[in-house]
């Protein structure tokens, strides 16, 4: 029971503040600048729900992370994936959505403003030139976080990798960074909402380059990735 009023608590006083001040940022035409309310707010929020649930961080081999524009693909076991990675990971990180959620009102417009990156699923031909849009963002300097699983893990254990962020990679012609996210789904799994205290490891991986790969390496990329964290710890 407490483990639920701290979770809760600190979705009504961080995501209320932060994400307010994103909506209110948005709808008075905020533009992005690296280190403003746009990062910021992903960053406090994340930090926020951590220390409310009484869940430390470590960071295994940060230095690892080019100075440059990723997509960093993580495991998916737990919600607190989303917050620690917001919370440690350098830069101005952001999460792919579907592009139909643009016509979502408030949501939308501060999701475009903050610059999250948007996908829209379009036949397999279409499908590389899809990701256009998503690769510009990335080049103008944000980092895209990808959980390839496609969903959270209902026991833990790492799910086949779906290809559309390795597609994402290629066209932005960007590393992919593979993280494993250690502990989390202990806890706090999926359909929990009382969070257990205690401590994560994320793990970093080595980058992997995309130069020169084409929209048929998205494949044999997934799969290079995925034995990557199984490397790193994440079991199957």
């Amino acid at each position: 029971m407490i483990g639920f009023l701290r979770y809760a608590l600190g979705w009504i006083v961080y995501m209320g503040f932060w994400g307010g001040g994103v909506v209110f940022s948005a709808l008075f035409g905020v533009r992005y600048r690296p280190g403003n309310i746009y990062d910021r707010s992903g960053r406090e929020w994340g930090k926020g729900m951590l220390r409310f649930c009484r869940i430390g961080v470590r960071v295994e081999h940060p230095e690892r992370i080019p100075s440059m524009p990723v997509v960093f693909v993580s495991n998916h076991a737990s919600q607190i994936d989303i917050w620690a990675l917001l919370a440690e990971l350098p830069g101005s990180v952001r999460f792919v959505y579907k592009k139909e959620m643009d016509w979502i009102p408030l949501m939308g417009l501060a999701m475009r403003r903050a610059r999250h990156i948007p996908i829209k699923r379009q036949i397999k031909s279409q499908a590389f030139s899809s990701y256009d849009e998503a690769a510009r963002l990335i080049h103008s300097g944000i980092s895209a976080v990808v959980f390839a699983e496609g969903t959270r893990s209902r026991d833990g254990r790492l799910q086949p990798f779906k290809r559309g962020p390795f597609v994402l990679a290629i066209a932005a012609q960007v590393p992919v960074v593979p993280v494993f996210c250690e502990n989390t789904f202990a806890l706090m799994p999926k359909g929990n909402f009382s969070p257990k205290p205690g401590v994560i490891t994320i793990h970093i991986g080595d980058p992997i380059p995309t130069a020169g790969l084409s929209y048929e390496d998205r494949g044999a990329l997934a799969e290079r990735t995925r034995k990557e964290l199984i490397t790193m710890g994440a079991t199957e």
